[in-house]
């Protein structure tokens, strides 16, 4: 990546929407330059998709938020299922846990029927035995990443 590819990054940080003739204008390619530079840059994993972004609302507030626990049929081969959790966007944390439950997947999701095909492809998947899931209606705290203070 060089800087003109940077240019064009930051340019599209700012405007996702912004045409090819106008985003070459303002790091000074020809449009066609830009277009395969932006190509690229996607195919590179550089910009890995665009999104709309509602400024009404805090995005937050918009997600619905589940807990699945999930039992597998072999807790030391079991690394597929961990794989396929993995590759989900919605899957915001997904933990190995002692006890009862193999694995804790914490799902945030546009919509409940997105939380519903989310429950579904795990269920279906092969080494998943069973799963307990649970809905959050409120959120009393949430504190930011990075360090923590733990009492003790």
């Amino acid at each position: 990546m060089d800087t003109i590819d940077e240019k064009i990054i930051a340019e599209l940080t700012r405007n996702a929407r912004i045409s090819h003739a106008e985003l070459a204008s303002r790091v000074l390619l020809s449009r066609n330059a830009v277009r395969q530079r932006v190509e690229r840059l996607e195919r590179q994993g550089h910009i890995a998709g665009y999104t709309v972004v509602r400024p009404t609302r805090d995005a937050a507030d918009d997600l619905v938020c589940a807990l699945v626990l999930v039992y597998r049929q072999d807790r030391m081969r079991g690394g597929d299922v961990l794989a396929a959790l993995t590759r989900i966007p919605e899957v915001t944390i997904c933990e190995v846990l002692s006890g009862d439950f193999d694995i804790m997947v914490r799902l945030e999701a546009r919509s409940l029927d997105r939380i519903q095909d989310i429950w579904e492809e795990v269920a279906q998947m092969p080494g998943v035995r069973d799963m307990v899931t649970a809905l959050a209606l409120s959120r009393v705290v949430n504190r930011p990443r990075g360090r923590r203070r733990i009492a003790g």
